[in-house]
Order: C-alpha cells, then structure tokens, then sequence
C-alpha cells in the first residue's frame, strides 16, 4: 500500500513539474520589451503551426516577436540547460562528488580555448565559416576530458575519482592560463572573448536550435540507458564491481557523453555555469536519488531555470542585455557554498 501511494506521489510531482516547466516557458515568451498576452502567444503559435487565422489586434511585428525571436530563444535557453544538468546529475553520481561537474574536468577550458583561436587569431574553415566557432568549442572542450581522463587512467589504473577530478582540475588550470595568455596578446578582441566566455542566447535561432536539439536529445537518452548502472555506483564501486559492473568502461562512456553534451552546447552559447551544479541537486531533494527519475527530471528542471535566468538577463536592466553566464554564478556561486559547507559540517 505504501509502495503504490508513494508511486502515485512521485506521478504527482512529475505531472506538476513538467506542467510549471512548461507555464514558465509561455510567460518567458509573453514577457520581453514589449509585452505580448498569453492568449495572444497562444493564437500566434496556432497561427504558425496551423495556419489559424490571428485576432485583428495582433501585429505582424507581434508574430514576428514571439515565432522569430522570443521562441527560439527560449527553446535554446531550455535545452542548454536541459543538456547542462543531465552532465552535471551524471558526473555528480559516477565521480560521487556534489561538486563535481563537466566544468570541473576542464570541457569549460578547453572550449574557451578553441573560441579564443577563432576569435583572436582569426581561425576560420573555408566552407564552414559560421559553423567554426561552435566545431572547435565542441572539439577543444571534447579533446580536454579525453587527454585528462587518459593520463588519469595512466596515473591510476583502477580510475579513482579523485585522480580523475585532479587531473581534470590541473588541465582546466592549464588551459585557461594560455587562454589568459592570449588575452595579454590580443587586446583589441578582448570584450567578445569576455562577453562569449560570459553566455549569451541572443541572436541565435531555428538553425541553432535545429542542431543543438537532437545532439542534447541523442546524449541524454544515451545517457538513461546506464541508470541502473548509476544506482550501483552511488553506492561505492567495490559494491559495483562484485554485482557486474564494468566500472571502467562505464566511467569512460558516460563521462565522454557527459562531456559531448556540455562541449556542444557552451560551443553554441558559451561558458554557461551552475546550473549543472544546481539542477540535480534540487531534483534530488524531491524526487529522490534513483537516475531514472534524477536523468529526465534535471533535464527538466535545469531547462526550466536556464529559461529564466535568460529571461532575467534581458528584462531586468532593460534595454540593456546583462550575459546569462552572469545570472546563473550569481544564483550559483552561493549554492555553491551552501553544499560545500554543509558536507563538510556532516
């Protein structure tokens, strides 16, 4: 009897998250500059989709607001932070570290790095010329967990998650001092560094959307099929090991995933952080710690407050656009704090 009423509650729970995450989205939409109803955001998404006819008083500089520009740019808020807080949920659980996340492995550095040669040095593929930036984020960020994840396992064979985060940490470090290098170097192009370093959903569209969708959507699916796995290893790898678990293997797949998502999504946007650190930790608290729950629902959650950190960067100083990156450390460097002096007081 317990059993059924506490699945219910969990059915519960989700129902209403999902319903908030999706309210919350719609007011994202209404909510701007100019001010446009929820029933007016309703009628132009109909006459978009369907081809309803609109209500006389709607605009068409209205429609072209939310279907153009307020949209996209909530959608793409959405699934970079859906993306952010699965790879945080999945490093947190298989590095079994609170604080752990693809940032602490250096993907944040490694793609800075790759932006910092487009942006200073002029790098640029001959057909691809729009597309450079976000390959060699994705590339540089991806190449960085993967040399430090290999010298971890040369260090230490068995993979422990203290050298993997060292290590991690020592190349992140490493990193970012040749890209504050370049910083001393090339002046003149020092503000669009800071400002892509700092995050940003503005100006990105549908054809940005259309990429980074099925890349986040591919990964997290991915990423649910080793739940069970996850479950074992939270509770200590030796445990792991003796039921089947490959832990290696698994440690390798999932953070090169975990790693993929979070290189193709700041390759897009820029270095977005904490709410890979903040999303799974909530869901956490309310729907307990089994990953088939922790997986979709931190995708949900994270989406939900990247939106309105988005949301809070482009209204709260209007018409001046604050960056994202700077809204989430505000919200997130205190959390930050909060887990790390309460582990320590237990």
């Amino acid at each position: 009897m317990q059993c059924l009423l506490a699945q219910k509650l969990m059915k519960i729970k989700i129902c209403l998250t999902i319903l908030i995450a999706a309210l919350v989205l719609l007011f994202c939409v209404a909510i701007g500059s100019v001010h446009i109803g929820v029933l007016d955001v309703f009628s132009i998404l109909n006459h978009s989709i369907f081809g309803t006819p609109l209500p006389e008083h709607i605009t068409p500089a209205n429609v072209a607001t939310v279907w153009s520009l307020r949209l996209p740019r909530v959608l793409l808020a959405f699934t970079a932070g859906a993306a952010l807080a699965v790879s945080g949920a999945v490093m947190q659980s298989i590095l079994r570290n609170p604080l752990a996340s693809s940032y602490t492995l250096g993907v944040s550095s490694g793609a800075s790095l790759g932006a910092a040669l487009v942006i200073f040095l002029g790098v640029s593929f001959p057909i691809l010329t729009m597309m450079t930036l976000p390959i060699l984020g994705f590339v540089f960020g991806l190449g960085t967990i993967l040399a430090a994840v290999a010298i971890a396992q040369r260090i230490d064979n068995n993979m422990e998650n203290h050298t993997i985060i060292l290590t991690g940490m020592v190349f992140s470090l490493f990193i970012n001092a040749i890209t504050t290098l370049m910083f001393a170097f090339f002046r003149e192009s020092m503000q669009r560094m800071v400002f892509w370093q700092l995050g940003s959903f503005s100006m990105r569209g549908w054809d940005t959307l259309a990429i980074l969708v099925p890349v986040a959507l591919v990964g997290v699916l991915f990423i649910s099929r080793y739940k069970w796995e996850m479950d074992i290893m939270t509770f200590g790898e030796e445990q792991a090991q003796s039921i089947g678990v490959s832990i290696k293997r698994v440690k390798w797949i999932l953070l090169i995933t975990s790693a993929a998502i979070t290189g193709s999504t700041i390759a897009f946007v820029g270095v977005i952080g904490f709410v890979d650190l903040v999303a799974p930790h909530i869901v956490r608290k309310i729907f307990g710690s089994a990953h088939k729950h922790v997986i979709p629902m931190s995708a949900v959650v994270g989406g939900t407050l990247m939106a309105l950190c988005d949301l809070i960067a482009r209204t709260i100083v209007a018409p001046i656009e604050l960056p994202v990156g700077a809204i989430t450390a505000i919200i997130g460097a205190p959390f930050f704090a909060y887990v790390y002096f309460s582990k320590r007081k237990v």
